[in-house]
């Protein structure tokens, strides 16, 4: 029994360690640094925000550029899809990643504008510009990439085209496969609608029209992110020029006052110049005046002694 008690009393402890063959008491959670204002959640520090940023958008340019990647091989992979099923699964797929795509390049855009505040004057304002532009400078290639391969997909959509509308009618002129190929206002279409009339191949003329519609929609969402990219480039080269600008005029501004410090610093040193020299002038002055003054106490005194000379007294 008083076994039992003194269980029961070390039960009621906080923290307490279990009787053997008592059970395992829970143990009392301590508070965490945070918790009791010890730690360190009192706010970032700005420069280090600032250098943890760049580097997460520069990790985020990497995944923009795999992305780039990956639409060109979908746009490989459509081109030599052999079946319908096969190619609508794809083109869903590259549509997808398109509209991925699209909002992380939007969204690196703003991260980058963000962080391309001016800092100040300093050191670390000249440290913060160059990371910057390595930023920058890593954008924009990959912007100028996903261009390059957007441009050469189409180039190769535009071909395919061709030679599924030769396939349809084989002595099409020239002007014919322009307009098909462009689909200016969907006259392209008409004209190969046409050409399926007079076709003796109407299988294989009715599977080249519908890949014709395919390639028109492909080509049309190329030309759509084109301009969006052409638009993002262009702002961010202009934005690029205003940060050199602002940069620019923070560094002559900090110049400036530089120059204005070292200017005071010489007028001070000539006034001390100055201040000192009157000093020593104004001792030379007061040590002259002395001289002067017991030089003419010394000559009236000889005067004095001169026209009234002492008469010595004679004996008897």
């Amino acid at each position: 029994m008083g076994r039992d008690r003194l269980a029961a009393l070390r039960a009621q402890r906080p923290n307490a360690t279990p009787d053997p063959g008592q059970g395992v008491y829970e143990m009392q959670p301590h508070p965490s640094p945070s918790a009791n204002g010890t730690g360190n959640s009192t706010g970032t520090d700005p420069s280090s925000a600032f250098y943890a940023e760049a580097t997460a958008i520069q990790d985020s340019i990497q995944d923009f550029d795999e992305n780039v990647t990956r639409v060109a091989e979908f746009h490989s992979r459509s081109l030599n899809a052999l079946d319908d099923a096969a190619t609508q699964a794809n083109a869903a797929q590259l549509e997808r990643l398109t509209d991925e795509t699209r909002q992380l390049s939007n969204s690196l855009a703003n991260r980058i504008r963000a962080l391309e505040k001016p800092a100040g004057a300093g050191p670390d304002a000249q440290i913060r510009k160059n990371r910057i532009n390595v930023v920058q400078t890593k954008f924009m290639a990959t912007l100028q990439r996903y261009q390059e391969v957007e441009r050469q997909y189409r180039q190769q959509y535009r071909q395919r085209v061709e030679r599924q509308f030769k396939i349809v009618k084989p002595d099409a002129t020239p002007d014919e496969v322009a307009a098909v190929v462009n689909d200016d206002q969907g006259g392209g279409s008409q004209i190969f609608a046409q050409a399926l009339t007079s076709s003796t191949r109407y299988g294989d003329s009715r599977a080249a029209y519908r890949e014709v519609q395919e390639r028109h929609q492909d080509i049309r969402r190329i030309e759509q992110t084109l301009g969006e990219l052409a638009q993002l480039f262009n702002d961010m080269g202009t934005l690029l020029g205003e940060q050199e600008e602002k940069i620019d005029a923070i560094e002559t501004a900090a110049a400036g006052v530089a120059h204005d410090t070292e200017g005071g610093q010489r007028h001070t040193e000539v006034a001390v110049k100055h201040a000192r020299s009157a000093r020593r002038k104004r001792w030379i002055c007061f040590w002259l005046t002395i001289i002067i003054i017991l030089a003419a106490v010394g000559i009236g005194v000889g005067v004095y002694f001169s026209q009234h000379p002492i008469k010595s007294s004679s004996s008897g």
